[in-house]
């Protein structure tokens, strides 16, 4: 990893934004996760002056990131390149049936042990421990002892104080390929920020076409670093700013 702080923002970069961790601030729980007024009208400005080339790949689901950041709707790969919205598209349904088994399992576990948390995002889901670590050896064998019995159709997802189950193909980078073999984001320098696990498939396919990943934190490495989501704000600042051009 490169100890350096990441380069300046250009408004010829093909921009990609892992969200929790990345840009927001953990919290406790998912829900208790909030944009604030000052990180909205920052993304909307830099997008602007992106030509529209910013995209979020998040866990999330996308709907929760429409949410998130009403009324402005990005660009965004959700459940960690499970569903996927283009600049000029809408957003694909996320339940899969096939995980109502797991559902039930997954509910009896949370109701039996305090601290832990069921987030549903359709076709992936996400049992969370952060405000109990000592779940963690039990939410993992759970959710591993399931995926083992998918039959290779789901697998595990590791993140931050959360074990996650996801269908198997779907991946981050896949996302990226995708919005970068369209407009506005095709013939550009991509860029992927991220903080955990989840994003080094990310960093690699941006790496792969020249391009520039950044970590936020200390948990994953990349070409360059930034401290945290509010060292990531304060660095796009400068290229909100710059919106009107001169």
């Amino acid at each position: 990893m490169n100890g350096a702080n990441a380069p300046a923002p250009s408004p010829d970069w093909a921009l990609f934004l892992d969200v929790d961790g990345t840009l927001i601030e953990f919290g406790d729980s998912p829900a208790d996760t909030r944009a604030s007024g000052e990180l909205r009208q920052l993304l909307m400005a830099v997008e602007r002056r992106l030509g529209g080339s910013l995209a979020l790949v998040s866990g999330r689901s996308i709907d929760t990131l429409d949410a998130l950041f009403a009324p402005k709707r990005y660009a965004a790969a959700g459940l960690h390149g499970g569903e996927r919205r283009g600049a000029f598209g809408e957003s694909r349904a996320a339940r899969d049936d096939s995980l109502d088994g797991a559902r039930l399992e997954l509910r009896e576990y949370v109701d039996s042990n305090r601290g832990a948390l069921l987030e549903d995002k359709g076709s992936a889901l996400a049992l969370h421990y952060r405000v109990a670590p000592h779940l963690e050896r039990s939410a993992r064998r759970l959710l591993k002892r399931i995926v083992a019995e998918s039959d290779g159709r789901f697998h595990i997802q590791e993140g931050d104080n959360v074990v996650e189950i996801k269908p198997g193909l779907a991946t981050k980078a896949g996302a990226i390929d995708a919005f970068m073999s369209e407009a506005p984001f095709a013939g550009r320098l991509p860029v992927y920020v991220g903080d955990d696990i989840t994003d080094r498939d990310g960093f690699r396919a941006v790496e792969a076409r020249g391009g520039i990943s950044v970590a936020v934190g200390d948990r994953v490495s990349a070409q360059y670093r930034l401290e945290n989501p509010a060292a990531v704000r304060a660095w796009l600042a400068p290229l909100a700013a710059a919106w009107p051009p001169a």
